[in-house]
């Protein structure tokens, strides 16, 4: 009996999970291995035709550019929804009066559907209409194209994306800042060690854990981004914003060509594992500095 418990009942206590891991994860996730060896329309039959489908993307220029695209907006988004993340646990972590005011305040975001932040920016940022650009005409200043410049359209898609997701990685860092003993901080200030330092040896080292799991939880959500840039930008002006999940929904739902579709989904899938697999290793899997 009880070596049946020991090898057998932990399997059965993760059974479900494995099940429904399986059936909406796992299964998937090979299928779409096997439709990116065919062409389909996603009506009529598939016809295999091997890796014809990525031997045609690595010469598509419009999804590289996209690829380039999406890399670039991952590579800056992610630091900045990090480090405002960080800033604002630091600023209301404690138990000064208000601080769960403004943590409400800026979780909201979070809480409202991508492509409603998407069009209420829209609205403020409108080049003919936008509340921004009237406040500007009203001071005396030209109209600024937000969205419909490249030079801008970047840096506003950038911004809104780290104004939307900030809160909610704030709840993880305060979280862990709350975790750490007030021992510590103590005993730093006891040795004249001020804010800096504290935060430099004390905080920062003890939060790999949750920092690890906000840089990868933010690089996977940031990648996948395409309700509000899409509500956003549409892609434009000329594709500037238009990153990979777009290119692939407009191949496979728009083309009707769900095979190369699916090819191009597996390249996302490669890229995210890699981006995954090098946070894990920058930051030794989230292990605390052993002193």
């Amino acid at each position: 009996m009880r070596k049946f418990e020991r090898n057998v009942f932990p399997y059965l206590l993760l059974a479900p999970t494995l099940i429904i891991f399986g059936l909406f994860l796992f299964f998937p996730a090979v299928n779409g291995l096997w439709i990116s060896l065919t062409k389909w329309d996603g009506i009529n039959p598939q016809v295999f035709v091997g890796i014809q489908n990525y031997t045609k993307l690595f010469s598509d220029r419009g999804f590289w550019n996209s690829f380039l695209r999406t890399i670039f907006f991952t590579g800056v988004s992610v630091p900045l929804v990090y480090v405002s993340a960080m800033g604002l646990a630091l600023l209301l972590s404690g138990a000064r009066k208000g601080n769960d005011f403004f943590r409400a305040v800026f979780y909201w975001p979070t809480m409202i559907s991508s492509i409603i932040v998407g069009l209420t920016w829209r609205f403020l940022l409108g080049e003919e209409f936008g509340v921004i650009n009237y406040l500007l005409t009203v001071m005396g200043h030209s109209p600024v194209k937000w969205l419909t410049d490249q030079n801008y359209s970047m840096g506003v898609v950038i911004f809104v994306t780290a104004w939307s997701m900030s809160g909610y990685y704030m709840v993880m860092f305060i979280s862990g800042i709350k975790a750490i003993s007030e021992t510590y901080y103590e005993a730093a200030r006891i040795d004249g060690a001020g804010f800096y330092h504290q935060f430099r040896y004390i905080t920062l080292p003890l939060l790999k854990p949750t920092s690890l799991l906000v840089l990868v939880l933010s690089t996977v959500t940031i990648i996948k981004t395409y309700p509000l840039v899409y509500a956003l930008t549409q892609g434009g002006p000329a594709g500037a914003t238009k990153f990979m999940v777009q290119t692939i929904q407009e191949t496979g739902f728009e083309k009707n060509q769900m095979g190369y579709a699916s090819a191009m989904t597996m390249i996302l899938f490669v890229l995210l594992a890699m981006f995954t697999v090098i946070q894990f290793k920058v930051n030794k899997g989230g292990e605390q500095d052993a002193d």
